[in-house]
Formats: structure tokens, sequence, C-alpha cells
């Protein structure tokens, strides 16, 4: 069974997280959303997305495919749902999709929005849907927890070290089974507290000493906890990134760094962004009110009902030192942000500047960042990834004319 997370025109309200990737590569607990019907499906899957993205993340169809909508978190009920739908029927809960299973007639039928749904069943589970960027802070704890359970089922933990301490014990064997540690993973003289979630610490990655962590948490493969820092639940540390100082309820979706002090909570980061030393995000306002956020979708800033809410960032951008980012701010994709105060809550793409003001930064120096960055994980920065850029840069630059 071929099966293909699809983005629905809900991807615009995920930008500036979806100018780059689609919706199902979007990472809420331990996995992405593709990672976690993978884990379900026992099997591979591919996308369906926007033409800009295609050659990165193409499909692979079949003369049967499994077409699940990519706003939509996996739930083993959902799953076993979806796996017993006849050939040409859909899946639905509250008149949107959640599943179509057919040819690939139905790939082209998605992509020209003319997709006919004559055999319908509804979902008898219930469905969790990432809407909007925030989302993933929100579902970000319970995702953990149901993340640590998928993928440790039936596996033994590597031996934990005595140097650890263990709040509740070391030897409490309730709380040890919440702990999971992949191998080649090493954690000394740190603390850890998996009393209100679990804590799940990937291949080849480090946890320093004198490193304070509660769960629920993940720490992905190759990335690293600095020396002393302060990690409170509901946080994701994606693959290949450096994290420290104090970090609450946040996901960093891989191959970024946050490494010094300074506070980060309540916030999403995209990929390959770097925040300088004693950055800082507010996550609350002076007047306890709901935050705003910047949508793409209706170009404006909207409720999220949300009291808690501090920075979203896309991907390939950065900002230096001593940087402080407003409650609900939103950051573009190649955007470098510098200099004393707080700057405006939306900072569109490839922007450079700060509080006294910004303008257009060139596409070839935001490129030729990526590519130095990039290098230093041993990744290249290919020419698909220059085109996705470019497209980008050419569709975001209304947002940038009032700049100059």
């Amino acid at each position: 069974m071929d099966v293909i997370i699809f983005d629905t025109n809900r991807s615009i309200a995920l930008q500036p997280l979806t100018f780059t990737r689609p919706m199902g590569a979007l990472r809420c607990g331990i996995l992405t959303i593709n990672e976690k019907w993978e884990y379900h499906f026992k099997g591979y899957s591919s996308y369906l997305t926007a033409p800009h993205l295609a050659a990165k993340y193409p499909s692979t169809l079949n003369s049967t495919n499994t077409y699940i909508a990519g706003d939509v978190l996996p739930t083993k009920e959902l799953a076993e749902e979806i796996k017993t739908l006849p050939n040409q029927h859909a899946l639905m809960a509250s008149g949107r999709l959640i599943a179509i299973k057919g040819n690939a007639d139905v790939a082209n039928a998605i992509i020209e929005q003319k997709l006919k749904l004559s055999d319908q069943q509804q979902a008898q589970s219930e469905v969790v849907y990432i809407d909007h960027t925030y989302h993933l802070i929100v579902h970000n704890k319970a995702e953990i927890k149901n993340d640590f359970a998928l993928i440790t089922q039936g596996r033994v933990s590597q031996p934990i070290s005595e140097t650890v301490t263990i709040v509740g014990g070391l030897k409490n064997p309730l709380l040890r089974q919440h702990i999971f540690i992949e191998e080649g993973a090493e954690v000394e003289y740190a603390m850890l507290n998996p009393s209100e979630g679990p804590i799940y610490i990937g291949k080849n990655s480090k946890i320093m000493e004198g490193a304070m962590v509660r769960g629920p948490f993940s720490l992905g493969e190759s990335s690293q906890i600095s020396m002393g820092a302060k990690i409170y639940g509901g946080t994701t540390i994606g693959p290949w990134s450096k994290a420290g100082g104090e970090i609450s309820n946040s996901i960093i979706s891989g191959y970024s760094n946050k490494v010094h002090d300074g506070y980060l909570g309540d916030s999403v980061i995209g990929e390959w962004c770097n925040l300088g030393a004693d950055t800082n995000t507010s996550n609350l306002k002076n007047d306890y009110a709901h935050v705003k956020l910047w949508n793409y979708d209706t170009e404006r800033f909207e409720k999220t009902g949300l009291q808690f809410c501090g920075l979203i960032m896309g991907d390939y951008s950065r900002c230096a030192i001593n940087t402080s980012f407003n409650t609900g701010t939103v950051v573009g994709i190649g955007a470098n942000i510098y200099g004393s105060g707080f700057p405006r809550n939306f900072i569109p793409s490839f922007t450079i500047g700060g509080s006294q003001g910004l303008k257009e930064n060139s596409l070839k120096a935001v490129q030729d960042i990526a590519n130095t960055a990039m290098k230093r994980r041993a990744i290249d920065f290919t020419s698909t990834d220059a085109n996705i850029m470019k497209q980008v840069f050419d569709a975001t630059a209304k947002y940038r004319t009032s700049l100059k």
C-alpha cells in the first residue's frame, strides 16, 4: 500500500514553515507527520506537494495509492480506519477529507482541486488537525508521548549512566522506563525528570554535564544539549541541532543552533537557523492578553486563542547576539536580524535589519550562507534547494516592496 501525504489548501496558513517543505514534513513530537504514518503503515510514504517543492519531495505513485491529508495528526485508530478503506472511497470528518484510496488519477484531481468524493464514509476516530503554525506548539507535548510509545515499543534502551540523576530515583523502574537512550548517545552528569512525560534521547546525540531536562522531551539524532542547559517539558530538538540556555515547550525542527544562554519559549524554529547568544523570546504579553500571529493566508494578524506564544521562524533565518523577539513574532525564511530593541512582529522573508528598519537581502547572500551552513553538516546545498529558495524569493517579493 503506497501512502501519499498530500498538501491541503491549509498549507498557506502554515507558512513560513511550509515555504520550504510539504505539510507532511513538519515535525510535531519526536517525528514528522509523514514519519508517524510510516510507523503506522510499516512502510515508505511520499508526498504530493506544491510544484516548487516536488523535485525535492516527489510522489511515488502506483496502481493503487492511499492519499492522506497532510494536516492530520496520525493515530493508530485512524490508521486502522484508513487501511480498511475500499478502493475509490474517501474517509471524511466534519466535511473535511481525511484520506482517499485510488489510482494516479486521484493525484491529478487533488492537484487540480477537482476531486469528486462520491463514495464517502465518516471517521469514527477522533481527528486532530494542524491548521496553523501554533498548533504544532499546542500538540507537541502530547505528540512526544505518543511518538515515544510508538517508536520504543518492544525495544530496550541503552543503559543509563550512574552519573545521571533521575528525579525520583535512579532505581525506580517506573521512571526508568520513561527514559529511552538510543545507540551511541552520551548522557553524563545530567539531571533527567521523566515524572511528567517521557524523555527520548536519539542516536549519537549528547547531553552535556549539568544540563537539566524535564519530560516530555525529545532530542534528535546527532544533536547536542549544552552544559548547564535548562530544558522544560514539551520541547523537541530535531536532528543535527545544538541547543542550550533555557527552552520551554518549543520545537527546533532540525539542523539549527541555539547553543548559548537566552530564553526560547512556546516557539517553532525551522531548519538551518541560528539564534545568537543571549537571544530571548517573549511568550507572554504584559497584559496577559491572547497572542496574535501573522497569517499568510489572510495576510493579517489573527488571534491564536493562546496566552503563551513566542517565535515562529522559517528556514535559513538567523539573528545576532542579544536579539529580543516580542510575543507572537513571525519571521520568514532567509532573514538576518540584528540590533537593539524589538524588531517588528512580522519580518518578511529575505530581509536584513532589526528594530531600526529592514531592507531586502539579496538572494545570493542567503544562498551563500545556506551553502556554508550546510557544508558544516556535510550536506550539499543543491540546485533543487537553490530553486526552492528562488521560487519563495519571487513569491514573497510583495512583502518587501514597502521596505524600499
